[in-house]
């Protein structure tokens, strides 16, 4: 099948969006190629589409586990094979699935970027018919881009392996000179480059510096019709926010990445189908959730970043609609947002302190825990050893660029079997064992292939059919595991953490102070941008495209400072028509006031008497107490 036939076939589309048939064409001409696409834009088909044309499989490398994980679901609902690799996965259970992406059909492997670091995929990748690699958000490898991620930074490995084959990086928000950064740190031999527009038409940036925000936020919810994003900037607000919109008669949830699995998908689908009008919610939502009838995103905070808030304020308004971006800034949150800037840097010191603590917390010896797991719950973390949060989470990205460590997001990853017996082997000691006949049998009814590969199961559905409790089946499983019949993983949902090397003493930590000191300086940067677009009287849309390296654009004309100056200009207008036509009725005559007020075509009664009122102050008209006049 050719790119159109494949996109019929597989999405039920005739035609592609303007640049993404130009993209596709750059790939399957195994061309290195880079695109800006704003979001929304349908990046993901732009390596989909090609990827299925060619023979082969292709890798696709993503920060964002929540996003890969539906991408791969929605691959395999159209019937394409797909699977993924992140933290947390047992190391067999990602041998089975590398092995099926050399020897099987599978067309997609999604990959965090930490999983580079491995050895054992590196070498398996080597051995894989691999026709295009997919390098998603890529602003993610420039250390000058607003959410660099040090492991990113091996991706260039996979040159190594295939040198021949294409790559294509993608992303919707990068300056030129971050473009330029993906491009040498992905080694790209003579790119192909598309950038589609920064400008938003449909799309109206509103700034309020009120100190009553919630009343504000209240107005605009009653005045805008149709669905809506609040992003705030913890999972505090997100559930106070959230209550006092339904104080208000406002159908309203909250979201934010620290809720159950269930929970979240649950709000997320009420979303989308308008059960609910307003999210109240963090940053972690929104990604890879394509509501295109969003009419306004409103910010209750300063965002950290102009990338971050043209990334979230986009998520409006994707149907092509009138739709409204708004920032409820005020003096205190400037304050506010310099001041977590400061305190968010650690020192040398704190970073050597905050790797110690993880060693004793994990109970780590020293010269142990190279490639080695963990669930990590940074609010316990946090706690024990009474650090602050923000410049703890500073610390890990510290030592993660150092490459001490890496860590992932929360991820949900469900209960996973895999017998490691063989089928005779199993039924014989189903015969031994009669206690745990039920279990063995309900299990391998319930899931299949399970002898294979990993297949995901639920304790509870197990339980429920055995007529026993989840305790008793986890523990079965346990048992089961130990006498070596099958491997169990059992289920968390927590952030991952590895140690990339083994724990070494604090003598031995190197830190990199120059590091240190540049992202400090391109977070005192991207501060002042915020500040700067919050703050300065210029067409908003202007000001954004300036800051993406899109100078000489023209005014938006529905941003509110270009409102205002449409107003201005109006009253300007409107004055002058009413001047002209008092000097043309006062030079024949006077006139009385009612007179003059009712021949007087142009604006309201009160116009008319500012204006008479203005001219009588500047002298230019003059009245003897009845008549009025030149």
């Amino acid at each position: 099948m050719n790119e159109t036939e494949v996109l019929k076939h597989y999405w039920g589309f005739s035609s592609f969006r303007p640049v993404q048939e130009d993209i596709i064409r750059a790939v399957l001409n195994g061309e290195d190629t880079l695109a800006l696409l704003p979001t929304g834009g349908g990046k993901s088909l732009c390596f989909q589409v090609p990827a299925l044309v060619k023979e082969g499989i292709c890798i696709v490398v993503s920060p964002l586990i929540a996003l890969m994980k539906d991408q791969v679901e929605n691959l395999k609902a159209k019937g394409i094979q797909a699977v993924a690799i992140y933290a947390g996965m047992g190391k067999r259970e990602i041998d089975i699935l590398l092995d099926n992406c050399v020897y099987g059909p599978i067309k997609f492997l999604y990959l965090s970027p930490e999983r580079l670091l491995s050895d054992l995929v590196r070498t398996r990748i080597s051995y894989m018919n691999v026709n295009l690699i997919a390098v998603d958000e890529a602003h993610c490898i420039s250390q000058w881009g607003y959410d660099f991620r040090p492991p990113y930074l091996q991706l260039s490995s996979l040159r190594e392996i295939h040198p021949d084959v294409p790559f294509i990086a993608l992303t919707a928000t990068a300056t030129a000179f971050v473009r330029e950064d993906i491009v040498a740190k992905l080694e790209m031999k003579d790119p192909k480059v598309f950038v589609q527009s920064f400008a938003r038409k449909n799309l109206s940036y509103v700034v309020f510096d009120l100190e009553d925000k919630y009343k504000k936020l209240i107005d605009i919810i009653k005045n805008v019709k149709g669905s809506g994003l609040v992003y705030v900037r913890n999972r505090r607000e997100t559930a106070e926010v959230a209550h006092f919109l339904k104080r208000n008669n406002i159908a309203a949830d909250f979201y934010h990445a620290g809720l159950e699995r269930g929970e979240r998908s649950k709000k997320q689908e009420d979303w989308k189908n308008n059960k609910i009008r307003v999210m109240v919610a963090t940053n972690a939502f929104g990604m890879g959730i394509d509501k295109p009838d969003v009419r306004f995103v409103v910010h209750l905070d300063l965002p950290e970043s102009l990338e971050a808030y043209y990334q979230e304020a986009g998520r409006g308004g994707r149907d092509g609609r009138r739709s409204f971006a708004v920032l409820l800034a005020n003096h205190s949150d400037q304050m506010a947002l310099k001041a977590k800037y400061t305190d968010s840097f650690p020192s040398v010191e704190e970073i050597k302190k905050t790797y110690h603590y993880l060693g004793s917390y994990f109970q780590l010896a020293y010269g142990a825990g190279a490639g080695v797991n963990f669930s990590f719950d940074l609010a316990d973390f946090c706690k024990r050893f009474k650090l602050g949060v923000i410049k703890t989470i500073g610390a890990l990205k510290f030592l993660e660029h150092d490459g001490y460590i890496t860590l992932s997001e929360n991820i949900f990853l469900p209960s996973r079997v895999l017998f490691t017996a063989g089928n005779e082997d199993v039924y014989r000691f189903q015969i031994e064992n009669s206690g745990y006949d039920p279990l063995i049998k309900t299990v391998l009814r319930s899931y299949g292939g399970m002898f294979d590969h990993y297949a995901n199961i639920s304790e509870s559905d197990i339980a429920k059919r055995l007529g026993i409790s989840f305790n008793d089946v986890v523990r079965q499983l346990t048992n089961l595991q130990e006498q070596g019949l099958l491997s169990y993983l059992p289920q968390s949902d927590q952030p991952q953490l590895q140690f990339i090397l083994a724990r070494v003493d604090l003598l031995h930590l190197d830190t990199d102070v120059k590091y240190i000191e540049l992202r400090r300086k391109i977070q005192a940067e991207q501060i002042s941008a915020v500040l700067a677009y919050a703050g300065t009287e210029v067409c908003r849309s202007i000001q954004l495209l300036t800051y993406f390296d899109e100078p000489n654009a023209a005014k938006c004309g529905v941003c509110d400072i270009c409102l205002a100056e449409k107003k201005n200009e109006d009253l300007a207008e409107l004055t002058d028509k009413i001047d002209f036509e008092i000097a043309t009725l006062l030079q024949t005559d006077g006139r009385t006031l009612d007179d003059l007020i009712s021949e007087i075509k142009t604006g309201s009664d009160q116009d008319k008497l500012t204006q008479i009122r203005e001219l009588l102050d500047a002298g230019k008209i003059k009245t003897d107490g009845k008549n009025y006049y030149l």
